[in-house]
């Protein structure tokens, strides 16, 4: 099933997910697709085709009962579990992610603390976790049992890191780093550059 949804159906999931929680919020208990298309600036026919890819979850004249789709799609992205994170960098962004209260209302936590200056290792963050060496990466992260990494380093040593993540056992990287990495295909990489995106902007003012 995974094979055979399209990564940008999956990635609509989540804009999914977050529009069911606002109207929750509001004390609705019923949507339609042309509701959360009209919200998403999303075709009531694409919202219905994605979610066909998984069965069906709501009738025709009907709609769609909030908590029961919400419970869905929690299912399908693998969200009725806590995730732990190991977090490898902690300057200003990664200072900024560990005080960051969305990972853990959404069921993320980060687990572990990496940086390689030695004024931060063996000191303790905000939230009381110790901050380790780089060279603890492997041990830290195959006895937390943790899948999911975010790397907030400089371009230059990050895909080294990635490696070295990836060999101990990581299969879903959150890259801030400026750079492209090259890891084998079974391993999930989503890279957020603040400046790239800025650029795309760029060109429409």
């Amino acid at each position: 099933m995974q094979e055979s949804v399209p990564g940008i159906v999956i990635g609509r999931l989540p804009i999914y997910l977050r529009a069911l929680a606002i109207l929750e919020q509001e004390g609705r208990e019923v949507t339609s697709s042309q509701e959360l298309g009209k919200r998403l600036g999303i075709s009531s026919a694409q919202i219905r085709k994605d979610l066909s890819h998984f069965g069906e979850f709501g009738k025709q004249g009907t709609g769609y009962r909030i908590s029961f789709l919400q419970g869905k799609l929690k299912e399908i992205l693998h969200l009725n579990q806590n995730w732990p994170i190991a977090l490898i960098g902690f300057g200003d962004l990664g200072h900024a992610l560990v005080q960051y209260n969305g990972f853990p209302q959404k069921g993320f936590y980060i687990q572990a603390v990496f940086d390689n200056d030695p004024e931060k290792v063996g000191k303790s963050t905000i939230n009381g976790m110790i901050i380790q060496h780089p060279s603890e990466l492997a041990e830290t992260i195959r006895r937390e049992g943790v899948k999911i990494a975010i790397l907030a380093v400089p371009a230059g040593v990050a895909q080294k890191l990635a490696e070295t993540l990836v060999k101990a056992g990581i299969r879903a990287l959150l890259n801030y780093a400026p750079i492209t990495l090259s890891l084998p295909p079974d391993v999930q990489v989503q890279n957020i550059d603040p400046v790239v995106h800025l650029q795309q902007m760029t060109y429409y003012l």
